[in-house]
């Protein structure tokens, strides 16, 4: 009873770091052993989300509970998440546009790999990403606004005046200055020009 006790401290505490989610090599190493996981399940203590992901029942759920589900579920054979939640995805986290992307958009490194189809609602984005450009927000990792809006001007997803909105409310907050538009690496002249006419022209 006090190494059930201890197990469920463990996890307890690697669950709370994670918006009450863990993977099953998280309870493993808390002390639960792989054959008791559908046990846990089946009792109702753990809610299985996806593959090796579960989430403790009792625990209050997020605002956005698919935002750690779905980063749990881009891990690695190492058990670390590797997606970066980008694009239009991003600006909704940091709540900067008024953009409601139908999809979950997702960075993820270009030799990352996933057994079986992928979620159709993922929208996956292989790319290198420096760590200057990566940021926590609630136990997950965002691309910072500079490289969501840069790589929204490159693709041409998403309609100009949501990215200008995204602009203006970011440099409001502090999110992004003046100087990160003219150093970022991302974005070419004429990406900078655009953002500079936006910069200059009032957000609709």
């Amino acid at each position: 009873m006090k190494s059930y006790k201890k197990a469920h401290e463990r996890l307890y505490e690697t669950a709370a770091a994670q918006q009450g989610y863990f993977t099953a090599k998280q309870a493993i190493a808390a002390g639960y052993a792989d054959n008791t996981h559908p046990f846990h399940v089946k009792s109702g203590n753990w809610i299985r989300e996806c593959r090796g992901a579960y989430r403790l029942a009792k625990y209050p759920q997020p605002e956005r509970p698919d935002l750690m589900r779905w980063f749990l579920w881009s891990r690695g054979r190492d058990d670390r998440p590797q997606g970066v939640y980008s694009h239009q995805t991003a600006l909704s986290i940091y709540e900067l546009s008024d953009v409601m992307p139908s999809k979950i958009h997702m960075t993820v490194p270009p030799n990352f790999h996933r057994n079986g189809p992928i979620p159709k609602i993922l929208v996956l984005h292989w790319s290198k990403l420096h760590p200057s450009e990566i940021e926590s927000i609630q136990g997950v990792r965002v691309t910072r606004p500079i490289r969501a809006v840069s790589d929204l001007l490159r693709n041409g997803s998403v309609s100009s005046d949501f990215i200008q909105q995204a602009i203006a409310g970011a440099l409001k907050r502090g999110l992004l200055s003046r100087s990160e538009i003219q150093k970022s690496i991302r974005l070419s002249k004429t990406a900078r020009r655009k953002i500079a006419a936006m910069i200059e022209e009032p957000a609709r």
